[in-house]
C-alpha cells in the first residue's frame, strides 16, 4: 500500500528537493537589476542635483549671488551677520518640516532603515523632493553637515517610488529603496563599493542575491553616470604608503581605540542635546532656529566648521591644517554638529565623522612615528571614527579606500575600524543610527544568522514516542479519552488495523461532529472517512513544515516514514521552537577539552 502523501488543504505536496540550494534567487532577479538601472540614473540625476543647490544656496546666503561657483563661507563679506544666516536656514526647514513632512528632519538613514523594517518599504513623493531641498537649504546656510544622508533618503525615496508604481514584491520594493541609496551615495563620494557595503550592513537586512545584485548593478551605474557628468574621482586622492611593522600595528589599533571612544562620545553628545530639546517648552518647529543659531556663533570661532567641509579633509589628507586649528576645529564642529543634528533639522553625518575624526587624528599624529605622515594618521582616525560610530566597519574601510584611490592603507585601515567596531559594540547598546529607531520604540538587531529551520529535519526534533488511538475508538470514547484528566496531550493521530494514519482528533474536531449531530457510537474510522490527511516527513526542514502548520492552521502534524508510509513521529509548535532553546543553549553553554562538565 502507497504511503500517505503530505496535503496542503487537499493539495498533495510531492517531494521536491530542486528548489534546495545555496539560494533561493530566481530569474526574476534580472528584471529587478533592469529596474535598478533606471533607479541609478534617478539617483544620479538628484544627487548632481543636490550637489549643485547647495552650492547655489551658499552663494545666496553668504555672498548675494545667484550662481554656482564653488564659492567659501570664509570669504563672505556679512561680517557678524554671516552669523544669523543659520537661523534664518534653520527656521525654513522648521517650516517645511511642520507643513510639508516631518520625515525630512534628521540625517536621513534612520528613516531609510524605517521605512525598510516597518513601512513596506514605503517612501510618498513629498520626502523625495523635500529632502534635498531641505538639506540644500540647511548645508548651504552654514549647516554642519554633508550631502551623503539627504542624498541616500532621497535615492531610496526615488527607488521607492519607482517600486511602487510596478507590480513588485515587499522585498523586491526594499531592494529597489536601497540600490536607489547607493546611487545617491556613489553619487556624491564616487564609492560604489562602500555603497555596496553600507547596503550590505546597514541597509538590507539581509545577505542574498535576490538583493546584492540589483544593490551592485545600481552602484555601478551611478559610478559610470558620475564620471560622465564631470564629478571628479578619487575625491580626496592620497599617496602615502606605510610599512608593516609590530609599533605600526600598535598605533593602528590605538588609534582605532580612540576613534572608538570618539564614536561614543560623539553619539552620547547628539542624543544629549536631542533630550534637552524635548525638555523646551516650545513646539519642535522652531528647535532647529535655536541650533542655527549655535551654528552660527560657532561659525564665527572657525569658519571652517561650516558646511560639508570637504576642503577640511583634503588638507587635513595632505597634512596642511596644524594642530592647533584641528583641534578648534574638532571642538567647534562637534557642538554644533551635535546641537544642530539634536534639534532635528536636515544632514548627513558621514562628512562631519571624516572631518571630526580627521581632526583627531591631525592633533595625535604629530605624536606617532611612521612613514605615511600626519595625513596618514587623519586618514586612519578619520575612518575609525566614521566606522565607530555606524558600526560599520567593512563600509568605512572601503570608503576610505575609494575616496583615497589609495589600496596600501587597507591593512590600516581594516586594523583601526575592527578595534573601533569592538569598542563601540561593548560601549554602546545602540550606534547613532539605531538609537533614533529605537527612542521611537522600535527594537532592531543587527546580526545576521542563518535560519535554523533552514537547517533542522522533522525527525531531529519530532516526538518519537507517539500515543495514538485505534480507529474503532466510538465518539462517545473519544469524547470521554479527551477529557480525562489523565489525558495529557491535545490531539492524538488515528491508526486503523494497518497502522495507516486516518487523521488526528482533537477536541474542536469532536465538537464540530457532535454539533453535526453524529451518533455517539459512530466510529472515527467513520468519522474520518474521505478526510485529506495533512502530514510530514522526517527528512522535511522546519522551514517548509512551518509554513504548511501556518496554511493548514493546525499546531500538530503526525510524521510518516516515506518508505513504509508508517507512522514514525509526531510534531508540533513546541517542538518546532525547541530549536531556538537549543540555539541559545549553543551560545550560552561553554565546554573544554579539559573539563567535562558545561559551564554556563
Amino acid at each position: 500500500m502507497s504511503p500517505p502523501i503530505a496535503q496542503v488543504n487537499g493539495t498533495p505536496v510531492l517531494p521536491n528537493r530542486r528548489h534546495l540550494g545555496d539560494f533561493t534567487t530566481d530569474p526574476r532577479v534580472l528584471l529587478i537589476c533592469g529596474i535598478a538601472v533606471i533607479v541609478a540614473t534617478a539617483g544620479v540625476v538628484a544627487g548632481f542635483i543636490l550637489l549643485k543647490l547647495i552650492q547655489l544656496a551658499t552663494n545666496i546666503a553668504y555672498f548675494g549671488k545667484f550662481g554656482f561657483a564653488n564659492l567659501h563661507v570664509e570669504h563672505s563679506p556679512l561680517g557678524l551677520w554671516a552669523a544669523l544666516v543659520p537661523v534664518v536656514g534653520s527656521l525654513i526647514i522648521g517650516l517645511m518640516a511642520r507643513y510639508g513632512s516631518d520625515k525630512i528632519r534628521g540625517h536621513g538613514i534612520p528613516e531609510a532603515i524605517e521605512a525598510i523594517l516597518l513601512g513596506r518599504s514605503r517612501l510618498d513623493a513629498k520626502v523625495a523632493v523635500l529632502k534635498p531641498l531641505s538639506s540644500a537649504v540647511v548645508i548651504g546656510t552654514g549647516g554642519p553637515f554633508g550631502a551623503e544622508g539627504p542624498i541616500i533618503m532621497t535615492g531610496g525615496a526615488i527607488g521607492s517610488l519607482i517600486a511602487q508604481a510596478l507590480p513588485v514584491s515587499d522585498n523586491e520594493r526594499k531592494t529597489l529603496l536601497v540600490a536607489g541609496a547607493a546611487a545617491g551615495m556613489t553619487t556624491v563620494f564616487g564609492t560604489p563599493i562602500a555603497a555596496i557595503m553600507l547596503a550590505v550592513e546597514l541597509l538590507l537586512f539581509e545577505w542574498s542575491p535576490r538583493s546584492f545584485l540589483p544593490v551592485a548593478v545600481a552602484a555601478v551605474v551611478a559610478a559610470v553616470e558620475r564620471g560622465v557628468l564631470g564629478l571628479s574621482s578619487p575625491l580626496f586622492p592620497f599617496a602615502g604608503s606605510v610599512d608593516v611593522t609590530l609599533v605600526g600595528v600598535l598605533c593602528w589599533a590605538a588609534m582605532g581605540l580612540l576613534g572608538g571612544l570618539l564614536s561614543g562620545l560623539l553619539t552620547r553628545l547628539v542624543y544629549a542635546c536631542e533630550d534637552g530639546f524635548l525638555k523646551l517648552p516650545i513646539h519642535w518647529m522652531w528647535w532647529p532656529m535655536l541650533g542655527g543659531l549655535v551654528v552660527g556663533i560657532g561659525g564665527l570661532i572657525d569658519p571652517n566648521a561650516l558646511g560639508v567641509g570637504y576642503d577640511n579633509i583634503a588638507d587635513m589628507l595632505q597634512g596642511n591644517v596644524p594642530s592647533k586649528a584641528a583641534l578648534l576645529l574638532l571642538v567647534v564642529k562637534a557642538i554644533i554638529w551635535a546641537v544642530a543634528l539634536g534639534s532635528g533639522t536636515s544632514g548627513g553625518v558621514l562628512a562631519p565623522l571624516l572631518i571630526m575624526g580627521g581632526a583627531m587624528g591631525t592633533v595625535i599624529g604629530g605624536f606617532l612615528p611612521g612613514d605615511g605622515g600626519v595625513g596618514f594618521w587623519a586618514l586612519l582616525a578619520m575612518t575609525a571614527t566614521m566606522g565607530g560610530t555606524m558600526r560599520s566597519p567593512l563600509t568605512a574601510t572601503f570608503f576610505a579606500v575609494e575616496l583615497t584611490g589609495n589600496t596600501h592603507v587597507l591593512l590600516p585601515l581594516i586594523t583601526a575600524c575592527a578595534v573601533a567596531h569592538t569598542v563601540t559594540v561593548l560601549l554602546m547598546r545602540r550606534s547613532i543610527l539605531t538609537e533614533k529607531i529605537a527612542r521611537r520604540g522600535h527594537h532592531l538587531i543587527r546580526e545576521y544568522r542563518v535560519d535554523p529551520f533552514a537547517l533542522t529535519r522533522v525527525e531531529e526534533v519530532m516526538t518519537k514516542d507517539v500515543e495514538t488511538v485505534p480507529s474503532g475508538m466510538t465518539l462517545h470514547e473519544a469524547t470521554r479519552f479527551l477529557t480525562s484528566p489523565s489525558t495529557h496531550h491535545p490531539s492524538f493521530p488515528v491508526l486503523d488495523p494497518a497502522g495507516r494514519v486516518l487523521g488526528v482528533i482533537d477536541p474542536p474536531s469532536i465538537l464540530r461532529w457532535r454539533r453535526a449531530g453524529k451518533h455517539r457510537q459512530t466510529t472515527l474510522q467513520e468519522l474520518l472517512a474521505g478526510t485529506k490527511i495533512t502530514v510530514a516527513h522526517p527528512d522535511e526542514y522546519l522551514e517548509e513544515l512551518a509554513d504548511r502548520l501556518t496554511t493548514v492552521n493546525v499546531a500538530h502534524l503526525p510524521v510518516i516514514s516515506r518508505e513504509a508510509g508508517r507512522l514514525v513521529g509526531y510534531i508540533g509548535w513546541k517542538d518546532i521552537m525547541r530549536v531556538r532553546t537549543k540555539l541559545r543553549a549553543e551560545e550560552r553553554h561553554r565546554t573544554t577539552f579539559f573539563k567535562l562538565r558545561p559551564s554556563s
